[in-house]
C-alpha cells in the first residue's frame, strides 16, 4: 500500500486571535487576526490598514509559515488576517477548488472592514492557491480591497485541459493536474502521498487512495474522466470588472509561470488593468529558492532563522506597493512598472515595459548535423527518434516546484537515444536575453498522439547544462505532420562568454508531465496498455525546426 499521510491543523500561534467569519451562505470560516503590540504588550486595537492572505494549505502550519509572515506585516504597522479557505483545516464547507473564492474573499472583506481595528482599507498577499484567491477577491469587485500582490500564480490554476473536439494541437497535461485535487483538496486535512510512478494505472491508484481516506475528492470526481467546467469568475473572466493596482511577481523557473505569463497577456487587453499593472520577475522557483543561493540555504526544510531572512525578499516589494497604494504615500512614478532580475548576475533591472526596449528577436535553426545555426539549411532533411512509454525520459528535478533547490545538470539527458540534441557555437562574448521564447516545429508521428518538448539549455564550458526555458505541445492526429508553434515562455538571462546554447527535443518528461502511452488513450485512465511510437522531426527548408530568440545586448553566436 502507499505511504499515506494525513496532515491536521497546527496549532493556532500565541500571537493571533482566531474568529469565525460568516459567509452568505452560513458557511463559518476559521480566521486569525494578528494586531500590533503597543510598547506594555497590549494588542493594539485602534484601527490601522490591513493584509488578508486566504489559503488551503494551513494558516498555522510549517509549511506557508503565515505566523511569521504576519509578524513582519505587523512590524511594520499592519493588521494582517489569515483565513483557512473553505473545506480546508479548521473551516466549514466543502473542499471545494476554486469556485467558492470570488464569494468568499468578498465575505471577508466585508467582515474586515466592519471590524473596530480596520480603517476600512485591505491590501492582499499571497503565493500559488493563496495568489488566485488574490485574483478571486479582486474579481469580486470589492471597494474595499486597494492592491493586490499574488506571486507564483495564476488565474486559470490548476484545472486540467480540456479536450476540444477537432482542435489537433492541445497542452500537456502536468503529472499534478489530478494529483492536487487527491492531496490538498480530498477533505479539510491535507494529505501526503505519490502514486507508484513506476506504474500506470493512476485512476486505480487514485481509488486505493480514496478509499483509505474514507471520502471522495469532489473536484477530482468533477476532472476524471471527464472534466467539467465550474466558472470561477463573475462573467467568466477575472479583468471583467474594476481593475485594482497588482504587484505581480513571476519566477523565472516557476513551473507554474505559463499561467502567470497568460495573465500578463490578457491583462495587455484590458487597458483598466493595464494601466495598473506592474510587474516583478525574480530568478526563483515555485517554493521560493534563487538561482543565487548560498549552498547551505539550499536545503529541503528551511529553518526559522533561514524563513526569517527569507522573508524581506518576499515581502519588502510588497510593502512598498502598499505603501503606495494603500497607505498613499508617495506617488505610483515610485514603483518601477517592471523590475526583472538578469538571471546569471545580480542585477535587478527596471523598465517601463516588457520585453525592455532594444530587445531583437534573432532566430537560430537546428542543422542535420546537430548544430543550431544563424541560416536557414536550405536541403530538407528529418531526425526520427523512438517514443517507448516503459523507458521514457526522466525530469530532471524530482519535484518541478523546487526546480532551483535541485538546480539539476540536464545535460546527460542529451545523452539518451529518444532526446534530439541540437548546440550551437560558443559565445565569444557575454550576451543578454530578455523577452519571449518560441519553437516551430514540424512533427509527424507513427502513433495518434506525439508530445513534443522543447528545453533551451545554457551549457557550461564544464559541459554542464542549466535550463532556461522550456514549452511543449500535443498534436493528434499525429500520423498527419503538424507544425506546432511553441511558447517556450520568457527569459531574462546573462549567457556568459564561452557558454552554448543548446536545445534538447523529445516526447516525453516524465513524472513532470503524464507520459503517453502511444495507443491514443488517456494517460491517466487509459495508460496501461503501452505501444512504441517513432516520431519524426523536420530539418532544414521551409519547415526547419526554428527558435526565436530575445537579445537585449551583445551577439548571439
Amino acid at each position: 500500500m502507499a505511504d499515506y499521510q494525513r496532515l491536521g491543523p497546527a496549532p493556532v500561534g500565541e500571537r493571533a486571535r482566531e474568529e469565525r467569519v460568516r459567509t452568505r451562505d452560513g458557511v463559518h470560516l476559521a480566521t486569525d487576526v494578528y494586531l500590533p503590540f503597543d510598547a506594555a504588550g497590549v494588542p493594539d486595537g485602534s484601527p490601522g490598514d490591513t493584509v488578508l492572505i486566504r489559503l488551503p494549505y494551513d494558516k498555522n502550519g510549517e509549511y506557508t509559515f503565515i505566523p511569521l509572515v504576519a509578524e513582519y506585516l505587523v512590524a511594520h504597522g499592519y493588521r494582517v488576517v489569515a483565513q483557512d479557505v473553505r473545506g480546508k483545516f479548521r473551516s466549514e464547507g466543502e473542499a471545494l477548488l476554486f469556485v467558492n473564492e470570488v464569494r468568499d474573499g468578498a465575505d471577508t472583506l466585508d467582515w474586515i472592514v466592519a471590524q473596530s481595528w480596520s480603517n476600512g482599507r485591505v491590501a492582499m498577499w499571497g503565493d500559488s492557491y493563496y495568489g488566485y484567491t488574490q485574483w478571486a477577491a479582486a474579481a469580486s469587485g470589492h471597494p474595499a480591497l486597494r492592491a493586490i500582490a499574488p506571486r507564483v500564480t495564476g488565474t486559470g490554476l490548476g484545472e486540467p485541459v480540456r479536450r476540444a473536439p477537432g482542435d489537433r494541437v492541445r497542452a500537456v497535461e502536468m503529472g499534478i493536474t489530478n494529483m492536487y485535487p487527491l492531496t490538498h483538496f480530498a477533505g479539510n486535512d491535507t494529505f501526503h502521498w505519490e502514486p507508484d510512478w513506476s506504474r500506470r494505472d493512476f485512476a486505480v491508484q487514485a481509488e486505493a487512495f480514496q478509499s483509505w481516506a474514507g471520502s471522495r475528492s469532489i473536484s477530482y470526481d468533477q476532472w476524471v474522466p471527464h472534466p467539467v467546467t465550474l466558472p470561477r469568475f463573475p462573467n467568466g473572466s477575472p479583468f471583467a470588472g474594476r481593475s485594482v493596482p497588482v504587484l505581480h511577481t513571476i519566477g523565472w523557473w516557476d513551473n507554474c509561470a505559463p499561467l502567470s505569463w497568460a495573465d500578463v497577456a490578457e491583462i495587455r487587453r484590458r487597458p483598466g488593468w493595464d494601466a495598473h499593472h506592474y510587474l516583478r520577475i525574480e530568478s526563483i522557483d515555485h517554493e521560493n529558492y534563487r538561482l543565487h543561493e548560498a549552498p547551505g540555504d539550499r536545503t529541503p526544510e528551511r529553518s526559522e532563522a533561514q524563513i526569517r531572512a527569507l522573508l524581506p525578499a518576499m515581502l519588502d516589494p510588497a510593502l512598498d506597493f502598499f505603501a503606495v497604494f494603500v497607505r498613499g504615500e508617495g506617488s505610483p512614478a515610485d514603483i518601477p512598472r517592471v523590475a526583472w532580475s538578469l538571471a546569471g548576475t545580480d542585477e535587478e533591472r527596471i523598465a517601463p515595459a516588457w520585453p525592455p526596449a532594444g530587445t531583437q528577436r534573432v532566430t537560430r535553426y537546428a542543422t542535420a548535423e546537430g548544430g543550431l545555426a544563424a541560416e536557414r539549411p536550405d536541403g530538407e532533411a528529418e531526425c526520427s527518434w523512438v517514443h517507448d512509454p516503459e523507458d521514457l525520459v526522466p525530469s530532471s528535478a524530482p519535484d518541478a516546484f523546487s526546480y532551483l533547490l535541485h538546480l539539476p545538470d540536464e545535460a546527460p539527458i542529451g545523452a539518451r537515444e529518444d532526446v534530439l540534441v541540437f548546440t550551437g557555437p560558443p559565445q565569444p562574448a557575454d550576451a543578454d536575453l530578455a523577452g519571449p521564447v518560441a519553437a516551430r516545429v514540424r512533427v509527424r508521428s507513427t502513433g495518434p498522439v506525439l508530445d513534443c518538448f522543447v528545453r533551451l539549455l545554457d551549457v557550461s564550458p564544464d559541459g554542464t547544462a542549466l535550463r532556461i526555458a522550456r514549452g511543449q505541445q500535443q498534436l493528434h492526429d499525429a500520423q498527419e505532420p503538424g507544425t506546432l508553434e511553441i511558447d517556450l515562455g520568457h527569459v531574462g538571462y546573462r549567457l556568459r562568454a564561452g557558454h552554448r546554447l543548446r536545445v534538447h527535443v523529445s516526447s516525453s518528461d516524465y513524472p513532470e508531465f503524464l507520459p503517453q502511452p502511444g495507443t491514443g488513450g488517456d494517460p491517466w485512465t487509459e495508460g496501461i496498455d503501452t505501444v512504441p511510437n517513432t516520431q519524426t522531426l523536420t530539418i532544414g527548408g521551409a519547415e526547419a525546426l526554428a527558435l526565436d530568440l530575445p537579445v537585449l545586448n551583445g551577439v548571439l553566436a
